[in-house]
Formats: C-alpha cells, sequence, structure tokens
C-alpha cells in the first residue's frame, strides 16, 4: 500500500488523513484503493484551473467563453481518471518516499491532453455523446446553430485544450535534469497517438494491434507510465521494464474497450450501443467475427459496419451473429495474455515493492474493467 511522503507545503485536495493518497487502505486491488483519491486531487485541480480560463475568456465575448465553457463541461463530466493514477503508480515504481505534486500536476496534463483527443476523435467519427453528455462538436453546434462553426470551434477547443496541458507540465516545480525528458516523452504520446488515429482512419488495419499500441496504449499505459518514473528520476532499465509491462496492456486496455463498445450497458460507458459497430471502426473483434461468418450471416454483419441508420434491433442482431461465432470469446482470451505477458515483464524488472503492488492492481483493473 502506498506510504506516506514528505508532506507538501500546499496541501491539496485529496491529501489529508482520511481518504487521501497516502491515506492506508485496506483493499485487494492497491491500484483502485488509490484511483478515487487520485479522482478526487486531479479533480479538483481541474476544477480550478478550467473555472479561472473560463473567467479569462469571458473578456473576449460569448463565442470564446462557449468554446472554453465545452471543454469545461467534457473535462469535469467524469472521466475515470486513470492516466494520472497510473502517472502515479510510474512514479511510485521510483520512489515510494518522494512527493507525488508534481506528479499531480502532470496528471492534469494527461487529463487535458485526453480531452484534446476525445474532441477530435469524437468530431472524426461524428459521434454526438461522450460521458453521457453531448460531444463538444455537438454542443457547439446547438449552440451556434451551425454545424460548421460548430465542427470548427470544437477543432479549437481541443487545440486549446493541448495547449493547456502544455501549460500544467510547465508548472511543475521538478530538477531541470528531468524537464526535457518529460516534455519529450509527452510530445511523443501525441505523435503516436496521431501515427495510430491516422491508420485507424484511413489504413487498412493490417495489424490491428500495432495500431492499438499507438493510438491508445501509446497515451494510456506507456506514456503516464514512462512520465510518472521519469518524474521521479528512473534510469534506462526501470523505463525498459515499464514499456514491457505498458505495451501489451496498452492494446488488453483498447480490446477491453472494443468489447464495452460492443457489449457493455450505455448508461456505464457513457456511448450508445453498437457505436463502434455504426462507425465501421475496424476492431479485432469485427474483424475476427467478419472472418468466421459466411454467407448470409456475413452479408447480415457487413451491411451494418459503418451504416449510422441501423436500429437498435438490427444492431443487436449483429452482435448477436459476433458473440455466436465466437468472436468475444477469442478476444477476451487474447486480453488475458496480454495481461500475461505484462505481469511477467513487471515480475522480471527491478522496481520498488509499492510499485509493483500497484501496477500489477493496474492490469487487472483496467483488463476487468466495466466502463
Amino acid at each position: 500500500m502506498p506510504d506516506k511522503p514528505r508532506t507538501s507545503k500546499r496541501k491539496r485536495a485529496g491529501e489529508g488523513k482520511r481518504g487521501g493518497l497516502h491515506a492506508k487502505t485496506i483493499s485487494a486491488n492497491p491500484f483502485l484503493a488509490l484511483l478515487p483519491a487520485v479522482r478526487k486531487d486531479i479533480d479538483a485541480r481541474l476544477h480550478g484551473l478550467l473555472d479561472a480560463k473560463l473567467d479569462a475568456a469571458r473578456q473576449h465575448g460569448a463565442e470564446v467563453t462557449e468554446l472554453v465553457s465545452a471543454l469545461r463541461s467534457l473535462c469535469m463530466r467524469g472521466g475515470k481518471r486513470l492516466r494520472p493514477a497510473l502517472l502515479v503508480a510510474g512514479f511510485r515504481a521510483v520512489s515510494s518516499s518522494e512527493d507525488l505534486d508534481a506528479a499531480l500536476e502532470a496528471g492534469v496534463a494527461l487529463e487535458l491532453l485526453q480531452a484534446y483527443f476525445l474532441i477530435h476523435d469524437d468530431w472524426m467519427d461524428q459521434d454526438d455523446v461522450r460521458r453521457g453528455g453531448p460531444s463538444v462538436h455537438a454542443a457547439l453546434t446547438q449552440r451556434f446553430r451551425s454545424a460548421r462553426l460548430g465542427a470548427a470551434s470544437a477543432i479549437l477547443a481541443g487545440d486549446y485544450s493541448v495547449a493547456l496541458a502544455t501549460e500544467a507540465l510547465a508548472r511543475m516545480e521538478i530538477p531541470k535534469s528531468r524537464v526535457q525528458r518529460v516534455f519529450a516523452c509527452f510530445a511523443q504520446m501525441q505523435i503516436d497517438a496521431v501515427i495510430g488515429q491516422q491508420l485507424d482512419l484511413v489504413g487498412e488495419a493490417r495489424d490491428v494491434e500495432a495500431t492499438y499500441r499507438l493510438k491508445t496504449g501509446s497515451y494510456t499505459v506507456q506514456g503516464p507510465l514512462r512520465i510518472g518514473a521519469l518524474l521521479a528520476g528512473a534510469p534506462a532499465r526501470l523505463l525498459t521494464t515499464l514499456d514491457r509491462f505498458a505495451i501489451p496492456l496498452g492494446v488488453a486496455f483498447q480490446l477491453r474497450d472494443d468489447l464495452l463498445s460492443a457489449f457493455g450497458d450505455p448508461v456505464q460507458t457513457g456511448k450508445p450501443f453498437g457505436n463502434d459497430l455504426k462507425s465501421g471502426k475496424r476492431t479485432l473483434l469485427l474483424t475476427v467475427a467478419l472472418d468466421r461468418l459466411r454467407g448470409a450471416e456475413r452479408r447480415t454483419l457487413s451491411k451494418l459496419v459503418g451504416n449510422r441508420r441501423a436500429s437498435d434491433a438490427e444492431l443487436r442482431k449483429g452482435m448477436a451473429l459476433v458473440e455466436r461465432c465466437g468472436a468475444r470469446e477469442l478476444v477476451e482470451a487474447r486480453i488475458e495474455e496480454l495481461v500475461g505477458t505484462a505481469l511477467s515483464a513487471l515480475r522480471a524488472g527491478r522496481i520498488t515493492p509499492q510499485g509493483a503492488e500497484l501496477l500489477e492492481g493496474a492490469a487487472r483493473a483496467l483488463a476487468a474493467r466495466r466502463s
């Protein structure tokens, strides 16, 4: 369980004696015990930052205020804060006692980077729902009464969010020797995610898992762990261990996301049922199903791919075919295999006992999540 580090001069939300980041919590999964405290702290920091930016935007008029307001709504409307928690776990893999303030500021940057990706991704996929509410381009389209202005403003909202992320990183108080490596890692996450998104958007998905490693794993698991470790001054060999753990886990995370999109409860996932199928995403789940199905069943499923007018009844019929042909079972087995690979890499490396507990807990939590 997390050890109590030195007390920061500035007391942050979520760092008190009860339920804070350093409180002793009994749990079968240390990562899940850490997550609520990280979420509370990150929410408080985001709330303060975005409220201040919203106040500043008002001097520029309603047009700018609406843009910042839509971003704020997305950021504060839920979000599990898994990436900041993984960043803290990466930090604790190196140091069990160093103060977490810089790691939490970097966690804010990760959430703002995530918002940037979500805003642009929703517009590219024409998804109107995110986290149980309107996506940013949908909200701005309604406010400006123009699809063109709504889309253009959403792109700018994403750009604004990633600028705030960079600003959050710049606020960190860390040794100068670590600054360049942290910023370089943050930039590499973005580069990898953009490449993965382009492959997913217009590529032929020749290697679905390679795309997942770039598009999702880069900034969901590998990047957060690396940044946390770099903030704590990690040596090269420890970074290698974290990479070997993170890469398969990042793919497993996206495969679980695919299953949740296909079979999950929209109330929990925050996205419409069958959304990936309607948007035509070439997930591993769909690729396997189309490869296994034959004749009329294959034609039935193929007609639903990219069909945004498909009814819920048609989508449920298509998902039943996916499950019946064994595609769901295969993806579940692949997730289990990838998690096993990640845990083996973790046990072969040299990290702190606290870091090992947190990361093993993270692997099990990310692979088994329901939202």
